[in-house]
């Protein structure tokens, strides 16, 4: 069963009049577990749907859609999957206490690797959850890899009992079931051969594994699981000399360079970023893969459209692992607009300076950076750090943080999002 959340105005549903809070049973007699059996189960030209109304009162509807229409309601949302591993280098167990309770879940749900791109480890699926995968055709899934050797993956998740992913994924594969794998590494554990042995496995199921995506570990200081060895530049270098091995194997064999370090493994090794060719359609730009080289071809794109903004001191806050990478980009920016761009790079007051990510910056680091700067007629700070509600990391507002700075704020994904809109002319 699923509860109804919303109905959209004009849509079947109010038509029939379904509302908020009518519990939706079944569809053609199979029963709705989730909105994966809501979406493919009304997916017909006609079906029959059973129904609760918020009164009590049980219903069936006969609904003939031929045109597909949407059935114009929204679901209240399922009961997300935890994650029953304990790996050294998860990013929740990297956590401090006392935020806000959503940011504890350990989400390892299937569903939501199809639905929205998150990456599931595929540890806790049951024979009914892979049936449903083959039936539902759920591709592309994002699998959390790390590691195809069996015991080493073991060690990896923490977990004796996790089955073989290797066995799950050729499943998967001879039912034409494809996937984006991930790997994070930590070095000692799952680099040198055993990075050999799950790249060869990966490799061997052809077309299913579509892209892999290799991350260095990356811990907090709260990261209380992590025993592992540091990820310093050494080890990132070896690890990206494999990857581009592998790499010039896919290109000439596939066409394409399947298998992609993350922008932080680079940064680590201090090894120049590849252009956007290098990769392709971006598969694993939300895994960090290529995210730089978008963000260049993006502000390239951009600069004809900016104007002039002579006079205008514009402040750009990051983290510290994009701050060597900055000048050159804002140095563009600069000659294009006559603005004078001052780059402001901040350490992360919560994670600790181990963690160098713009995306993770928290309301009080951007209060730290831009409070005292009222030379600024302008700031820009990373989009990323704030999530759909419009807080930070550590609960605080962006409607506060900006209230509370000497000048106007605006997060920006790409700088030409917020400047190609600004006002032209001197400074304000």
């Amino acid at each position: 069963m699923v509860r109804v959340a919303r109905v959209q105005s004009g849509g079947i549903a109010e038509a029939l009049g379904i509302g908020p809070g009518t519990e939706l049973l079944r569809v053609n007699g199979r029963d709705l577990e989730d909105f994966l059996d809501w979406e493919f189960l009304t997916a017909d030209d006609a079906f029959v749907l059973e129904a609760r109304l918020p009164d009590g009162e049980l219903i069936e509807f006969d609904i003939e859609n031929p045109d597909r229409d949407p059935m114009g309601v929204e679901l209240e949302p399922p009961t997300i999957r935890r994650c029953a591993n304990r790996c050294e280098f998860c990013f929740i167990e990297g956590l401090p206490k006392g935020l806000r309770r959503p940011l504890y879940v350990r989400d390892d749900d299937y569903r939501l690797s199809f639905a929205y791109g998150n990456f599931a480890t595929l540890s806790n699926v049951k024979e009914k959850d892979i049936a449903r995968i083959l039936e539902y055709r759920l591709s592309p899934l994002y699998v959390s890899v790390h590691a195809t050797p069996h015991e080493a993956r073991k060690v990896l998740l923490n977990n004796p009992r996790v089955p073989d992913i290797v066995a799950q994924l050729t499943r998967l594969a001879a039912g034409g079931i494809q996937f984006h794998g991930q790997m994070v590494i930590v070095p000692g554990l799952n680099d040198g051969d055993v990075l050999e042995a799950s790249l060869t496995d990966l490799w061997n199921l052809g077309d299913a594994c579509l892209s892999v995506a290799i991350v260095p570990v990356g811990v907090t200081q709260f990261s209380h699981l992590y025993t592992g060895q540091p990820m310093d530049a050494a080890n990132a270098s070896r690890i990206l000399a494999h990857a581009n091995r592998w790499q010039a194997r896919a290109l000439a064999e596939r066409g394409d360079r399947w298998v992609f370090g993350s922008d932080e493994l680079y940064l680590l090794a201090g090894a120049p970023l590849p252009d956007a060719a290098f990769y392709g359609e971006f598969p694993q730009i939300e895994n960090g893969v290529g995210a730089v080289t978008r963000l260049r071809q993006r502000v390239g794109e951009g600069l004809a459209v900016l104007p002039r903004l002579d006079g205008r001191r514009i402040g750009v806050v990051t983290g510290t692992s994009m701050a060597p990478l900055m000048p050159a980009l804002l140095g563009e920016l600069a000659a294009r607009t006559g603005a004078t761009f001052d780059l402001i790079p901040t350490e992360n007051s919560l994670f600790g300076p181990t963690t160098t990510t713009a995306g993770l910056l928290v309301g009080a680091d951007i209060r730290r950076a831009l409070a005292d700067r009222h030379d600024l007629d302008l700031a820009l700070i990373p989009a990323e750090c704030i999530n759909d509600d419009g807080l930070f990391l550590d609960d605080e507002r962006f409607v506060v943080v900006r209230e509370a700075l000497p000048m106007p704020v605006y997060p920006s994904y790409d700088f030409v999002d917020v400047l190609a809109h600004e006002p032209a002319g001197a400074a304000a």
